[in-house]
Protein backbone atom coordinates (compact mmCIF):
# COMPACT_ATOMS: atom_id res chain seq x y z
CA UNK A 1 0.00 0.00 0.00
CA UNK A 2 1.25 3.49 -0.87
CA UNK A 3 0.98 5.92 2.03
CA UNK A 4 0.65 9.68 1.70
CA UNK A 5 2.20 11.40 4.72
CA UNK A 6 1.29 14.97 5.62
CA UNK A 7 2.05 17.31 8.49
CA UNK A 8 -1.09 18.09 10.48
CA UNK A 9 -1.70 20.42 13.40
CA UNK A 10 -3.80 18.17 15.63
CA UNK A 11 -6.35 19.39 18.14
CA UNK A 12 -6.17 18.14 21.71
CA UNK A 13 -9.02 15.71 22.33
CA UNK A 14 -10.15 14.27 25.68
CA UNK A 15 -10.04 10.50 25.99
CA UNK A 16 -11.08 7.82 28.45
CA UNK A 17 -8.24 5.31 28.68
CA UNK A 18 -6.63 2.51 30.60
CA UNK A 19 -2.87 2.97 30.82
CA UNK A 20 -0.41 0.09 30.83
CA UNK A 21 3.30 -0.62 30.70
CA UNK A 22 3.77 -3.63 28.45
CA UNK A 23 6.00 -5.11 25.79
CA UNK A 24 5.37 -5.09 22.07
CA UNK A 25 5.17 -8.88 22.25
CA UNK A 26 2.41 -8.82 24.89
CA UNK A 27 0.52 -5.82 23.51
CA UNK A 28 -1.69 -7.76 21.03
CA UNK A 29 -3.02 -9.83 23.95
CA UNK A 30 -3.37 -6.85 26.31
CA UNK A 31 -5.12 -4.16 24.30
CA UNK A 32 -8.52 -5.88 23.79
CA UNK A 33 -8.94 -6.28 27.57
CA UNK A 34 -7.99 -2.65 28.19
CA UNK A 35 -10.43 -1.43 25.55
CA UNK A 36 -13.20 -3.64 27.02
CA UNK A 37 -12.69 -1.92 30.40
CA UNK A 38 -13.12 1.50 28.82
CA UNK A 39 -16.27 0.50 26.94
CA UNK A 40 -17.77 -1.04 30.10
CA UNK A 41 -17.20 2.30 31.85
CA UNK A 42 -18.67 4.29 28.94
CA UNK A 43 -21.84 2.17 28.96
CA UNK A 44 -22.44 3.26 32.57
CA UNK A 45 -21.65 6.93 31.90
CA UNK A 46 -24.25 8.39 29.52
CA UNK A 47 -23.26 11.44 27.50
CA UNK A 48 -19.51 11.01 27.88
CA UNK A 49 -19.10 9.59 24.39
CA UNK A 50 -20.81 11.17 21.38
CA UNK A 51 -19.19 9.93 18.19
CA UNK A 52 -15.65 9.37 19.43
CA UNK A 53 -13.50 6.59 18.08
CA UNK A 54 -11.17 4.03 19.61
CA UNK A 55 -7.65 5.34 20.13
CA UNK A 56 -4.27 3.99 21.10
CA UNK A 57 -1.45 6.28 22.21
CA UNK A 58 2.11 5.01 22.61
CA UNK A 59 5.19 6.36 24.38
CA UNK A 60 8.62 4.78 24.39
CA UNK A 61 9.41 2.53 27.34
CA UNK A 62 12.71 2.02 29.12
CA UNK A 63 13.91 -0.26 26.29
CA UNK A 64 13.05 -0.85 22.64
CA UNK A 65 10.93 -3.82 23.72
CA UNK A 66 8.77 -1.85 26.18
CA UNK A 67 5.94 0.55 25.46
CA UNK A 68 3.75 2.77 27.61
CA UNK A 69 0.24 2.63 26.16
CA UNK A 70 -3.08 4.37 26.60
CA UNK A 71 -5.93 2.39 25.10
CA UNK A 72 -9.33 4.02 24.99
CA UNK A 73 -11.97 6.13 23.31
CA UNK A 74 -12.40 9.79 22.39
CA UNK A 75 -14.90 11.43 24.76
CA UNK A 76 -16.72 14.75 25.02
CA UNK A 77 -15.13 16.03 28.22
CA UNK A 78 -12.86 15.25 31.12
CA UNK A 79 -14.38 13.13 33.90
CA UNK A 80 -13.69 11.59 37.29
CA UNK A 81 -11.48 8.48 37.10
CA UNK A 82 -13.24 5.18 37.78
CA UNK A 83 -11.04 2.21 38.64
CA UNK A 84 -8.39 1.88 35.96
CA UNK A 85 -10.29 4.10 33.51
CA UNK A 86 -8.78 7.58 33.68
CA UNK A 87 -9.12 10.83 31.75
CA UNK A 88 -6.36 11.67 29.31
CA UNK A 89 -6.08 13.46 25.98
CA UNK A 90 -4.65 13.11 22.52
CA UNK A 91 -2.15 15.93 22.08
CA UNK A 92 -2.62 19.13 20.13
CA UNK A 93 0.71 19.25 18.27
CA UNK A 94 2.34 19.18 14.86
CA UNK A 95 2.35 15.57 13.72
CA UNK A 96 3.24 13.57 10.65
CA UNK A 97 0.17 11.56 9.70
CA UNK A 98 -1.08 8.98 7.24
CA UNK A 99 -4.16 6.81 6.82
CA UNK A 100 -3.96 3.02 6.88
CA UNK A 101 -6.71 1.16 5.01
CA UNK A 102 -6.28 -2.51 5.61
CA UNK A 103 -6.04 -5.12 8.30
CA UNK A 104 -4.80 -4.49 11.81
CA UNK A 105 -1.96 -6.92 11.18
CA UNK A 106 -0.60 -4.52 8.54
CA UNK A 107 -0.70 -1.32 10.65
CA UNK A 108 3.06 -1.45 11.19
CA UNK A 109 3.55 -0.51 7.52
CA UNK A 110 1.80 2.82 8.13
CA UNK A 111 4.05 3.57 11.10
CA UNK A 112 7.11 2.64 9.03
CA UNK A 113 5.94 4.92 6.20
CA UNK A 114 5.60 7.88 8.57
CA UNK A 115 9.04 7.25 10.08
CA UNK A 116 10.61 6.93 6.61
CA UNK A 117 8.95 10.17 5.48
CA UNK A 118 10.19 11.97 8.60
CA UNK A 119 13.74 10.76 7.93
CA UNK A 120 13.56 11.88 4.28
CA UNK A 121 12.23 15.29 5.33
CA UNK A 122 14.79 15.64 8.15
CA UNK A 123 11.98 15.88 10.70
CA UNK A 124 12.61 14.51 14.19
CA UNK A 125 9.87 12.76 16.12
CA UNK A 126 9.37 12.74 19.88
CA UNK A 127 8.43 9.07 20.16
CA UNK A 128 4.80 9.90 21.04
CA UNK A 129 2.48 8.39 18.47
CA UNK A 130 -1.17 7.45 18.30
CA UNK A 131 -3.83 5.84 16.17
CA UNK A 132 -7.45 6.85 15.70
CA UNK A 133 -9.66 4.03 14.45
CA UNK A 134 -12.46 4.92 12.02
CA UNK A 135 -15.87 3.31 11.72
CA UNK A 136 -15.94 -0.16 10.15
CA UNK A 137 -17.18 -0.54 6.58
CA UNK A 138 -20.56 -2.29 6.67
CA UNK A 139 -19.63 -4.74 3.91
CA UNK A 140 -15.96 -5.54 4.54
CA UNK A 141 -15.65 -4.86 8.28
CA UNK A 142 -12.38 -3.03 7.55
CA UNK A 143 -11.80 0.51 8.79
CA UNK A 144 -9.38 3.32 8.21
CA UNK A 145 -6.83 4.01 10.93
CA UNK A 146 -5.14 7.40 11.05
CA UNK A 147 -1.57 7.13 12.35
CA UNK A 148 0.13 10.16 13.92
CA UNK A 149 3.74 10.72 15.03
CA UNK A 150 4.40 13.85 17.06
CA UNK A 151 7.08 16.02 15.47
CA UNK A 152 9.87 17.47 17.62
Amino acid sequence: MAYIVKVERTTACPTAVVKANTTWREFPRVWPKLLDEVWAFLRTTPGLRADGHNVMLYRNGASDLEVLVEVGVQVTKFFQASGRVVPSALPGVDAAATVHSGTLAEIGAAHSAVRAWCAEQHRDVTGVRWEIYGDPDAQTGLFDITVFWQLA
